[in-house]
């Protein structure tokens, strides 16, 4: 989801300078470490299935239900801890046909087994929940409910829940590094509108006179918030592609009102696919389909069930960020949440502090698009376009156990750097192995930083270690410092946050072509004279770096 910062970035002129002198102290409360924090009261249990069970009155802006919770104990234990915004009441939990005690605490809520639950047994309990739950204001950039009508009046209702949390609105084990192996998601909704979520419709049930409920089966792992509900008056649309791992099923749902302009989202939907299961491999949901969900709000990367609401149009709602026209060659949203199916959905950070790994690797698969179909002095063009929206504000990595993400510029700042990885690697198609790779070492796995930093240094034979503490865990960029001799001969280091740093980068005299030299913190010779400094070619445009001259 990187249109939270663009929609930021209209207001940074007037009041950037006063942005980057501002550095505000975060306080953290009790609540943020109970969401974030893995205590030994979620750690003991890895939870296998949900059965999510709700009525939806739209009416009355309420929901009711339970969701069943179905785990393997990880080590024996008699408390756990499960989550629910405190607005929203738990009636009773359930558990062999009993109820259990229960206790909360902001948004936690802690149950006592009636005896020890054995290290590796599988269980599970019932919560039976009910509430008006929290209302987005500005969805997607908020949480909560999103609810509209379309323009006959009729409902037309969607959530949204990344940052502030699945909790918001279904009981769960809210922590990314817990994926459930599979769902079941069944939700009853007035009969003029249908609910359209994750995975595959399964069955359809008639509930009385006015209500219908739809269960839709999540075969893979998904991380909880991406558990989607969007109920509208829609139309259904299906086809199929034919993808790396064989047929896959691509369904629309859009609003009947705009069935006509079915067209630019195909044209976009296969376009972004064939792009991205060359650069990065199968799409990792083949059997819970692909599909685009007209939503009221912008769009969410909800895992096979797209939020989509750009308008049909290409561009970010017709405009391009990079200012280079490439970027309103293509539907941005189409592209871009499709982009979370493999960095997000597929590899899922363990921690909201490692947010950068969805959001760099997805704003860069915009690049890679158009290296696709337009070519790759395009894509880096775009990149490099792309650039005066960074505010190097704070670091791309967030406060580790309390749910916080790190810098907006996880995005741009983000796809500047896999750029810049690609440009040390200088071989596309070993760079293109390491993308695939790594969606193929982390299929439907949860990772952290290390796991992403490790990777890349063992398939690409160099150490980017030094890099990615520069570029993730500090917000300032590195200098290239530049001395001249009277000789001619010219000698360079790097100074930065971080000690020792080193890092490759492409210098040549202007006119000729630049070669990779391997520099570090200390004074060193390049094999290049000149006259001037001005003469040098220092690769400024693939590099996010500063350049000083020393004199």
């Amino acid at each position: 989801m990187r249109y939270a910062l663009l929609f930021l970035l209209f207001f940074i002129a007037s009041d950037g300078a006063k942005a980057q002198l501002t550095k505000a102290k975060e306080i953290f409360s009790k609540a943020d470490s109970l969401r974030g924090t893995l205590t030994p009261f979620r750690t003991c249990y890895d939870i296998k299935y949900y059965h999510l069970d709700i009525k939806v009155d739209i009416n009355n802006r309420f929901i009711s239900g339970s969701n069943l919770f179905k785990f393997e104990s990880v080590n024996d234990f008699k408390r756990l801890q499960f989550d629910l915004f405190e607005n929203l009441s738990v009636d009773r939990v359930e558990y062999q046909g009993k109820e259990l005690p229960f206790e909360r605490s902001y948004h936690a809520v802690f149950i006592d087994f009636p005896h020890i639950i054995p290290k590796g047994a599988i269980d599970s309990f019932k919560v039976y929940y009910s509430g008006a739950p929290i209302a987005a204001t500005r969805a997607p950039w908020d949480g909560g409910f999103d609810w509209k009508t379309d323009r006959h009046g009729k409902p037309w209702v969607a959530t949204t829940c990344r940052s502030l949390g699945a909790s918001v609105w279904w009981p769960n084990k809210d922590h990314q590094s817990d994926e459930v192996d599979s769902m079941l998601i069944s939700v009853a909704v007035p009969n003029e509108v249908m609910n359209v979520s994750n995975g595959r419709l399964v069955k359809t049930e008639k509930l009385g006179r006015h209500y219908t409920k739809y269960h839709w089966k999540v075969h893979n792992p998904i991380n909880n918030y991406n558990v989607a509900l969007n109920i509208g008056d829609y139309a259904h649309v299906t086809e199929t592609y034919q993808g790396e791992r064989g047929p896959l099923s691509i369904d629309y749902y859009i609003l009947k009102e705009n069935k006509n302009k079915i067209k630019h989202l195909q044209k976009n939907a296969k376009e972004t696919l064939e792009a991205f299961e060359h650069w990065f491999g199968p799409y990792p949901f083949y059997e819970d389909g692909y599909k685009l969900i007209e939503t009221a709000h912008l769009g969410m990367e909800h895992q096979s069930a797209i939020a989509y609401g750009n308008k049909f149009q290409n561009g970010y709602l017709g405009e391009d960020s990079s200012d280079t026209g490439w970027g309103l060659k293509w539907d941005f949203i189409v592209v871009h949440e499709s982009g979370h199916e493999w960095f997000g959905n597929n590899i899922t950070a363990k921690d909201m502090a490692n947010m950068w790994i969805h959001e760099s690797f997805t704003t860069y698969s915009e690049a890679l698009f158009i290296d696709y179909h337009y070519g790759k002095e395009a894509s880096q063009a775009y990149v490099n376009g792309n650039r005066k929206g960074i505010l190097n504000d704070k670091p791309l990595q967030g406060p580790y156990g309390v749910n916080k993400e790190g810098s907006g510029d996880m995005y741009l700042k983000g796809g500047v750097l896999h750029n810049m990885l690609r440009t040390i690697i200088d071989n596309d198609e070993a760079w293109r192995s390491i993308l695939r790779g790594l969606n193929s070492k982390f299929y439907h796995q949860t990772v952290d930083y290390n796991d992403i930093l490790n990777y890349l240094n063992d398939k690409s034979d160099f150490d980017f270690t030094k890099v990615f503490e520069q570029y993730v865990q500090h917000k300032s960029v590195p200098v290239l410092e530049i001395l001249q001799r009277d000789n001619g001969k010219v000698f360079c280091r790097w100074v930065a946050d971080v000690s020792d740093f080193k890092m490759p980068i492409h210098i040549g005299k202007k006119g000729q072509s630049k070669t990779r030299y391997e520099i570090n913190a200390t004074f060193q010779a390049l094999p290049i004279k000149v006259d001037n400094i001005d003469e040098l070619d220092i690769d400024t445009f693939n590099y996010y770096i500063g350049v000083m001259e020393c004199r």
